[in-house]
């Protein structure tokens, strides 16, 4: 349905320009939008309207007119006044209305269409014969962008990301839960993935902005023909989760980019419960002290520099090499080995892996 917002644009409008007072009522004879006070005192008029066969009615010195949609009465137009003019001005308004009526149908309807297509909802032949119906382009490249708002149900943010595809007539911005805004965004020829990215943190820094809401971006691979669009949005998804664990910093995350993320993600918690008892001697990461932690994430950060990471640390060099010499001891990898360090890395990034599992349980 039209929103009541939008009726009360178009009404003002006509009023502002033809001087005529209107009124826009449901079915059952209360006011939607309004350009005079007195509506009430029209609804039993309405109501006989509406029951009776005529499109369009002279009533107590007004001018009332039905909109339909599908030969059913959706709006019931009044146009104060019975002239000739006041006549023209109520039958464009009811056109008007008529074509806001439709336009938001088949925008309603595409919504659908693309949720069942993400969905992954509809058969191979239902996507084609939709897609034509609708006329939605099926041989052209997409990807699929995920939003994910703080909060649920964020209508600000999810009118911003409209307002700024609203030129963009070919891609679709829709919803599948609370919290997450879907774009699907037709790609052009000489679009690449940095460009995806830029806009991407456009969007970011616009909703951050304009709609005061702290969000993620994942984006999916571009893919080439509309049934593949349920791809693009699972390996989004993928990347969101992915991003959260072991990205965090990181507020746009690409599944192009995930690294060797995917593939902890992917590995079934038994064998990470096995390879950290290994790899640790059955001690926990959480018996490392805070001093030993920070130690070990800039050592990674400086690329297994000493030098550069005990200045960061401000500490001498000698107290890094002890510090670093004393994790040897303690789990037998070196980390100014290369081997070692990567053994190591691996295994913080799986314990990240194992804690956000462990909070899903719960």
């Amino acid at each position: 349905m039209i929103s009541n917002q939008i009726l009360q644009n178009t009404i003002d409008g006509i009023h502002v320009i033809a001087r005529v007072d209107l009124c826009v009522y449901d079915t059952e004879g209360k006011a939607l939008a309004t350009t005079f006070q007195e509506t009430e005192e029209y609804e039993k008029a309405v109501l006989a309207f509406n029951e009776s066969p005529a499109d369009n009615q002279e009533v107590a010195g007004c001018q009332f007119f039905k909109v339909s949609d599908d030969n059913q009465t959706e709006y019931i137009i009044l146009a104060k006044g019975s002239s000739n003019d006041v006549y023209m001005v109520g039958k464009m308004a009811a056109f008007q209305i008529q074509g806001l009526l439709v336009a938001y149908k088949e925008r309603f309807d595409k919504d659908n269409f693309i949720k069942n297509l993400l969905l992954d909802n509809l058969l191979l032949v239902d996507i084609y014969n939709r897609a034509k119906k609708l006329h939605v382009d099926t041989a052209v490249k997409r990807v699929v962008m995920i939003v994910e708002t703080k909060h649920e149900k964020d209508n600000n943010a999810l009118e911003t990301v409209r307002t700024l595809f609203a030129t963009k007539t070919k891609d679709f911005i829709t919803a599948v839960d609370e919290k997450n805004i879907i774009i699907v965004k037709e790609v052009r020829p000489n679009e690449t993935y940095d460009d995806l990215e830029k806009l991407a943190r456009t969007v970011l820094d616009t909703l951050n902005m304009e709609a005061m809401s702290k969000v993620h971006i994942a984006l999916g691979t571009i893919v080439n023909e509309i049934k593949e669009v349920s791809k693009s949005y699972k390996e989004a998804k993928l990347a969101l989760d992915v991003g959260k664990i072991f990205y965090s910093e990181k507020n746009v995350v690409a599944y192009n980019n995930l690294g060797i993320g995917r593939l902890i993600y992917q590995l079934p918690l038994p064998l990470c419960k096995m390879f950290i008892k290994e790899i640790f001697n059955g001690k926990s990461l959480d018996d490392f002290d805070e001093e030993t932690l920070s130690t070990i994430n800039k050592f990674f950060e400086n690329n297994l520099n000493v030098s550069e990471t005990s200045r960061q640390l401000y500490i001498h060099r000698n107290t890094l090499v002890y510090r670093l010499d004393k994790l040897q001891k303690s789990t037998n990898l070196d980390l100014r080995v290369f081997e070692d360090a990567i053994t190591f890395k691996i295994a913080l990034m799986v314990v990240k892996y194992m804690k956000y599992m462990e909070t899903l349980e719960y």
